[in-house]
């Protein structure tokens, strides 16, 4: 087999591999069945849809691609800063929580691989303390023609107004990790930068980062000679927070373990996850100093939440 085919099939599970998370991803967790779909699919890409770029290509902007990739950042910028006030306050309080969480609170909650689960149910333990309608969802989908089945772990908010409507908020805390792809070019790493460390928002406005990082994703590999691979597909991103899915609210008892040695990763992810955001809540206020963000956070709590009111 060639040296190439072998490294690559390594990168792809790492980076471009994950059924909504997999070695490298922490996004959410896979069966048996969705990996053995992306096995075979994977197998497939390498021996069939990829033609492989030189080694010198790797990494590098050409000049047509460098003009797409750019363009497509400044769309990134506008979604991020295109958000009503709710969402805006959402992600305040959600980064503010999600900053004091401490190692010692996670609990592992699935056997097998760490898959942030236990992130995922510390911060809706604290939303829900807080006043907001939070869940775990976990959704899963069947394979289908080029999409790989799969399933994946989310957070939801649903928000009631005074008309008696609601209206679902996703959370990914971890959103970056979703479109991470092998070899990128220079500036598609700072597209995938640029993006949230924590999604917050709606399903209309998700869709909108997802076609984006789908052109993005596929006019960087086009520069190293690569196709998009399925599980990079918009219609495989998709599923991830579109699929059916359950509400949890904790896990299952019986699921809960302290002493699972896929504890110390929980740890460490949160540990990266916490600095991510920290950085990106201190360039926000470089760029916005007039901004007081924790101010402005309580307020939004105090109104929404009149129970957090102290006598």
């Amino acid at each position: 087999m060639d040296c190439r085919i072998c490294m690559a099939t390594g990168d792809l599970w790492m980076r471009l591999g994950g059924v909504g998370g997999g070695v490298g991803d922490i996004g959410g967790g896979f069966s048996h069945e969705s990996e053995h779909d992306l096995a075979v699919m994977v197998s497939d890409f390498l021996e069939n849809g990829s033609s492989g770029g030189t080694e010198s290509r790797w990494s590098s902007d050409s000049d047509s691609g460098f003009c797409d990739l750019a363009h497509l950042a400044d769309k990134i910028s506008y979604y991020k800063k295109s958000v009503d006030q709710y969402v805006s306050d959402l992600l305040s309080v959600v980064n503010s929580l999600m900053l004091s969480i401490k190692g010692i609170d996670l609990h592992t909650v699935k056997s097998g691989p760490c898959n942030a689960s236990c992130i995922r149910f510390s911060l809706v333990k604290l939303l829900r303390f807080s006043g907001f309608d939070a869940a775990v969802c976990a959704s899963k989908w069947q394979g289908s023609g080029k999409v790989p089945g799969g399933d994946h772990e989310y957070i939801d908010v649903v928000n009631y107004n005074d008309t008696g409507s609601s209206e679902r908020f996703i959370i990914d805390i971890d959103f970056r990790s979703h479109f991470e792809i092998a070899r990128a070019v220079h500036t598609y790493d700072y597209i995938l930068n640029s993006l949230p460390v924590v999604y917050v928002g709606s399903l209309t406005k998700l869709n909108q980062f997802l076609q984006v990082m789908v052109e993005a994703a596929r006019s960087s590999l086009k520069q190293n000679s690569m196709p998009l691979p399925p599980w990079r597909s918009l219609a495989y991103l998709q599923a991830k927070w579109q699929a059916p899915y359950n509400r949890k609210f904790k896990p299952d008892e019986q699921d809960v373990n302290s002493t699972s040695p896929e504890h110390k990763q929980c740890s460490g992810r949160l540990k990266r996850l916490q600095s991510l955001i920290q950085s990106e809540i201190e360039v926000e206020r470089m760029l916005n100093p007039i901004n007081n963000d924790k101010n402005r956070r309580w307020k939004f709590l105090w109104q929404k939440h009149p129970s957090l009111r102290t006598p």
